[in-house]
């Protein structure tokens, strides 16, 4: 039954890496500012979080009140996160923005340690500093023909703060709660959170055109509701240290679609940069199976 759940744990994680990797192209899409597009894709993903919450007669409301104020937390992390994300592809280039905000599992491994005093394995770093590698790879060559803002690296890096706090309080919070529960209430507050912030900094929500819609709703369906159900799912499963470097994948895949959709050229760098990244990430998803299997019995 553990090698089952261990399965459909890896096979929900890499559902979720592919949806979540069309994240930047649906932003690009929209022509919107950042934090606008941040609020559409958590407010279309709550409208379908709820419905799907309260005709799925998930026991939810008994969980504690602790749990409760971690899953806003949760939330108001990744309303962070995405805003941050949005706002950083539309002042730097794309390269750099998913290079810098896929630096979550350095802090992830940190923040393990700060709040449990267990450092992660060497195999951890090891394959966090091979994936990391080959992520710098992959975005090197856009770099190096775009100029990125300071000011927009920034929020990137901001962003994979945000992200690793994110994955971390979201691992405890599954304790108490069902996957679809907590992407539901995590998705609220994100929300919530983003549209306070535009309102009191007056940004725009006006959807310019069709287009923009469709991209938003993209955004909301496909890497909201589709990518982080799947990803809180592995959460309940995987640690968030091993959840964090297979997220690194999100880099080559992007690159991959942007070379299908948009024609861009793939250099030999990325190809080895994307071949590094797979190979960091079967050193943590192996160091994992292999901790799994060496567990004593119950």
């Amino acid at each position: 039954m553990a090698k089952v759940r261990g399965v459909s744990a890896y096979g929900g994680l890499a559902v979720g890496v592919i949806a979540i990797s069309w994240s930047a192209i649906f932003v690009r899409w929209t022509g919107m500012p950042g934090v606008a597009s941040a609020f559409y894709r958590m407010f279309f993903a709550a409208v379908v979080l709820w419905v799907v919450l309260l005709t799925s007669r998930v026991q939810w409301t008994s969980a504690p009140t602790s749990g409760f104020w971690l899953a806003g937390l949760s939330g108001l992390f990744f309303a962070g996160d995405v805003g941050l994300f949005n706002t950083a592809v539309l002042h730097t280039s794309a390269g750099s923005a998913t290079f810098l905000a896929n630096n979550a599992p350095l802090a992830v491994g940190l923040l393990t340690w700060a709040i449990t005093r267990k450092l992660p394995s060497g195999r951890f770093w090891t394959a966090l500093a091979i994936a990391l590698a080959g992520a710098w790879l992959i975005v090197s060559v856009d770099a190096s023909h775009m100029r990125s803002e300071m000011a927009g690296d920034m929020l990137a890096v901001g962003s994979s703060v945000c992200f690793a706090m994110y994955l971390v309080s979201t691992e405890w919070s599954r304790k108490d709660f069902d996957t679809r529960a907590l992407v539901t209430l995590s998705a609220t507050g994100s929300a919530l959170a983003l549209l306070v912030f535009a309102v009191v900094t007056h940004v725009s929500l006006a959807v310019p055109s069709v287009r923009s819609l469709a991209a938003l709703l993209g955004l909301g369906m496909v890497c909201q509701v589709i990518g982080y159900f799947c990803l809180t799912y592995a959460l309940g499963h995987l640690p968030a240290t091993v959840t964090s470097v297979v997220l690194l994948t999100v880099a080559p895949l992007t690159a991959t679609f942007a070379f299908l959709l948009f024609g861009e050229k793939l250099t030999f760098p990325q190809i080895l940069g994307s071949g590094l990244v797979v190979f960091g990430v079967w050193i943590a998803t192996r160091a994992q199976e292999n901790s799994r299997l060496n567990m004593p019995l119950e």
